[in-house]
């Protein structure tokens, strides 16, 4: 039963509304996510839908005839919602961490201690299946991130570079698209060694499970079965232990705390990483040279170029703010003063060497 407030002011009545709408509304978003998952994960989002219907029926029961008409929960939560039922589902949930979290830290006295203790939980529980989302796109979102803000960056820097050293429209937009083919390449290039490597490594350090078919011939006295598992970190104790039964059971466990999966498969492809390198290095680097492209030159050329590149640089800073969990507009504001720093520093490189040639 919710505690009583005695006399409510209508300051307190439009509060408690208000947290009754959010309620509903975390809710719905969480009923929208379950929608597009399956199994254990669809599981665990009905879970949590049911704790805020829950958290809901609190502020139903504490208002009793002042709860009046239903109304909208806050927009950014109106606007998950929606996100929830159309994008993908990662963006989503660093959304609702952050929601979880604005929700216990902004919890007044008048927030049971049992409700702020749920939202903290349950921002862990969004933090724990944001995980496993963030862990299948590392590899194309590393790629995506990197690549597109290494084109922005590069070519605005290259452009600007030019520029300043005098160089003449027709010539920027030669050099321009020279370092979008060749920076594109290079980025691919490089990014299918890294990921062929890391498989590599990854299956090199995988467990031959062809030995398991020797255990049943080893003797059951003398034997190295245990230095297996020390080796590959257990304690001296659980590795005796393991080993000793396995042998008498004659049958193969999984080793505890180890993963049976495939490490290569999490590290994903090299020839997709390359690809996705090539089209987002590419993509990037295609920005600050389309004013160029399309026929401006002179300042207007130089304004438009550092608008678009600027535009794009926030959007990768602001869209990795948001799967790892951090401010948006900070990560794109950081993101667009590093790509200027590096343009600024190459465009006055360029004219000193312009007057030094000159």
């Amino acid at each position: 039963m919710p505690e009583e407030y005695g006399a409510r002011s209508p300051a307190q009545v439009r509060r408690w509304r208000r947290a009754l709408a959010d309620e509903r509304e975390e809710a719905r978003i969480y009923l929208e996510l379950a929608a597009r998952r399956t199994g254990e994960e669809r599981e665990v989002l009905l879970g949590l839908a049911e704790a805020e219907k829950r958290h809901a029926a609190y502020w139903e029961e504490l208002l009793g005839d002042d709860e009046g008409e239903p109304r909208r929960g806050a927009l950014r939560l109106r606007l998950l919602a929606w996100l929830a039922g159309r994008f993908g589902w990662v963006f989503v949930l660093a959304l609702m961490q952050q929601a979880e979290a604005r929700s216990y830290q902004e919890a007044d006295a008048e927030v049971p201690a049992v409700i702020s203790a749920d939202e903290r939980i349950h921002g862990e529980v969004v933090r724990g299946l944001g995980a496993r989302g963030r862990a299948q796109m590392s590899g194309t979102l590393r790629a995506a991130v990197f690549g597109a803000n290494d084109g922005m960056v590069s070519n605005l820097a290259l452009v600007l570079g030019v520029i300043g050293g005098g160089a003449t429209a027709q010539a920027v937009l030669l050099t321009g698209m020279a370092g979008l083919l060749a920076g594109a390449l290079s980025m691919a290039a490089g990014e299918y060694i890294s990921v062929s490597s890391q498989r590599e490594l990854l299956a090199a350090s995988k467990p031959d499970r062809s030995a398991r078919s020797s255990v049943g011939e080893l003797d059951v006295d003398e034997n190295e079965l245990a230095l297996v598992y020390r080796a590959r970190g257990m304690p001296v104790e659980e590795a005796e232990r393991v080993a000793n039964e396995m042998l008498h059971k004659r049958r193969i466990e999984r080793v505890p705390g180890q993963a049976e999966q495939d490490g290569t498969e999490v590290v994903g492809s090299g020839l997709q990483a390359a690809a996705s390198s090539f089209a987002f290095f590419a993509v990037g680097a295609l920005l600050p040279v389309l004013p160029f492209a399309i026929g401006l030159s002179g300042t207007l050329a130089v304004v438009a170029a550092g608008v678009i590149t600027g535009a794009g640089l926030m959007l990768t800073g602001g869209a990795v703010g948001v799967l790892t969990g951090a401010s948006p507009l900070w990560r794109a504001l950081r993101q667009f003063a590093i790509g200027f720093g590096a343009a600024l520093a190459t465009y006055l490189l360029g004219l000193a060497f312009g007057a030094i040639l000159g």
